[in-house]
């Protein structure tokens, strides 16, 4: 395959399109344009052909990873398939040639499907409050923190910890630290879940909040989540839901039933939006009744059949993105729930936790469970076995490239040594997931008789093994050619 660079590839004077000559006047540019915003030399743009341009773009395409071309097993990130018809709504004109800055009954339609969505969402979670300004999930656990702030300053307490189990997403402390709280970490069980003796024991009138992962990133739902909101609850306290794994209980459980007092969702993940790279992403979040007033502004009602933006909320923290959010991930969330119906969104975690745990029991086998219990939508194992041997998970994700499948997510939760998260989406095949599973096996058996192929992977990705450290610390980031310009 022909790896050389587009630049190197330029030809003075060859150009990728022809226009015909026009009949407009000249005119000098520097009329139009002061002087000292002109270049004096043109961009240096590789001259090539059209075709040569676009194998470029279609080539350097073909070397990604995507949920479009292989399967991506990424545990706690919910990096499913995501149907194009969602993309093909939202690309409509009527919602991309709408404006924020028009006037609300000029913007009823999508003012209409916000308000909708915000229903739905309400409905599923059981909560009565939304907003669904927040961009991402980290964004949501911010926007929430920043009203359980709010919400306690308001009464007038001084409550300066969040408690946080060991299995927690990172993004938990660090909003948590954003927002001027303390961070007390709450240990694990031997079965996995919160350790309800350790949290009775850290509660007291300095907690204003536990954040809670339901189902944990070790997959197990928290049995005791009862017991432990209840705790909570009875120390004045408020429990928030990192609605990461909504995946695995949609349609089935409500939040609110076992406790949650506010949480956010992310619609990229649970509601059909291709994300990685940074985006795009939408974090809702959803509140009881009495956090409703310090919801950001505005906030949606339907008065009279119009749906109307409210900014008279008293005790609303404001704005925490411009608008009402990234609207197009809105959009595509609302087909996605409209054309699935209840019955539908429930069997999405129905097959996810059934493949899961397909999964799971094809790979005990295979590695260390340490929690080896029924998981929900995802489940953690251990190549402790193989590190012993000099393979170490990360060698097994890097030769899992080899064999077409992205790697799962590697060392977290740290509880687990060696540790493999794996979560399959309830839009794989059992096919896809014997192939998977019959990759493992290789690899383990090569870890066996041959470790040093597994060392140098991948061996079939347009870079092999990085030196990750050099590569963090002194990253090259401008190209040189080959004259060393």
């Amino acid at each position: 395959m022909d790896e050389t660079l587009i630049f190197e590839r330029s030809v003075a004077g060859r150009c990728g399109v022809s226009l015909p000559p026009d009949d407009l006047p000249e005119c000098d540019i520097a009329s139009l344009v002061p002087c000292d915003l002109l270049s004096t030399s043109p961009p240096p743009l590789p001259e090539v052909s059209e075709g040569i341009l676009v194998r470029h773009y279609t080539n350097l395409s073909r070397k990604n990873f995507s949920v479009d071309t292989h399967f991506y097993p990424l545990g706690s990130c919910t990096m499913k398939y995501n149907p194009k018809i969602n993309e093909t709504l939202a690309a409509l004109e009527a919602f991309t040639h709408t404006h924020p800055y028009q006037p609300p009954d000029m913007l009823q339609g999508i003012l209409t499907i916000a308000y909708e969505l915000g229903e739905m969402l309400k409905e599923l979670t059981g909560l009565h409050g939304i907003s669904l300004q927040p961009s991402a999930g980290a964004h949501g656990e911010l926007t929430s923190l920043m009203i359980i702030k709010a919400y306690f300053q308001q009464k007038g307490e001084r409550r300066t910890k969040i408690l946080i189990p060991d299995t927690a997403h990172g993004t938990n402390p660090a909003s948590s630290s954003r927002c001027g709280f303390q961070v007390q970490q709450i240990a694990s069980d031997k079965r996995g879940r919160i350790d309800l003796a350790a949290l009775k024991l850290a509660l007291n009138g300095e907690v204003a909040a536990l954040m809670v992962t339901n189902p944990n990133t070790l997959g197990l739902f928290e049995e005791q989540i009862g017991e432990i909101c209840d705790a909570v609850h009875e120390n004045g306290g408020l429990v928030y839901l990192d609605g990461a794994n909504f995946n695995a209980i949609l349609g089935i459980v409500k939040p609110a039933d076992f406790g949650a007092d506010l949480m956010h969702i992310n619609l990229h993940k649970t509601f059909s939006t291709p994300h990685g790279g940074g985006g795009p992403g939408a974090g809702p979040i959803v509140v009881r009744d009495f956090l409703s007033p310090f919801l950001p502004v505005p906030v949606l009602e339907k008065q009279q059949g119009q749906i109307v933006l409210r900014y008279d909320h008293a005790h609303s923290i404001g704005r925490v993105k411009s608008f009402l959010g990234n609207m197009a991930v809105v959009i595509k969330a609302y087909c996605y729930i409209r054309m699935l119906g209840a019955e539908g969104l429930k069997s999405i975690s129905e097959h996810a936790v059934l493949n899961a745990n397909y999964l799971l029991a094809r790979l005990r086998g295979i590695f260390d469970v340490p929690y080896n219990d029924h998981c929900m939508h995802e489940f953690v194992v251990s190549a402790q076995n193989q590190k012993q041997k000099g393979i170490r998970a990360l060698d097994i994700a890097k030769k899992l490239l080899d064999y077409g499948f992205h790697p799962p997510t590697i060392y977290f939760p740290l509880i687990v040594p060696e540790a493999l998260m794996i979560e399959p989406t309830e839009t794989e095949s059992k096919e896809t997931l014997d192939q998977f599973v019959q990759a493992l096996e290789r690899i383990v058996e090569m870890a066996d008789k041959n470790p040093q192929a597994i060392l140098k992977a991948p061996i079939t990705t347009p870079v092999t093994r990085l030196d990750e450290y050099s590569a963090a610390r002194n990253p090259i980031l401008r190209w040189l050619s080959t004259s060393g310009k």
